[in-house]
């Protein structure tokens, strides 16, 4: 298959990998145990789940969008 006609190259390909690895961490980061109706959980409304994990979605939404918008560079081949 000729390098040519593909739309990503290698680079492409790591920034969608390291995009998508942001946003599954990011939603671990949100995860962790919520309230019953006995008992008031205040962890729920923590840093790590209010701030720092949508940060790391939203950091990582953008590098795959990047990653999908990014043209990959010419490389000049000579004809055979």
């Amino acid at each position: 298959m000729d390098k040519r006609n593909l739309a990503f190259d290698k680079t492409n390909f790591i920034l969608l990998l390291a995009g998508m690895v942001l946003v599954i961490l990011g939603f671990i980061l949100m995860g962790g145990s919520g309230t019953t109706e006995t008992e008031f959980n205040p962890d729920i409304f923590s840093v790590r789940r209010i701030k720092v994990a949508p940060v790391v979605c939203f950091i990582g939404f953008v590098s795959m969008i990047y990653a999908i918008m990014r043209k990959p560079k010419e490389t000049k081949e000579e004809d055979k």
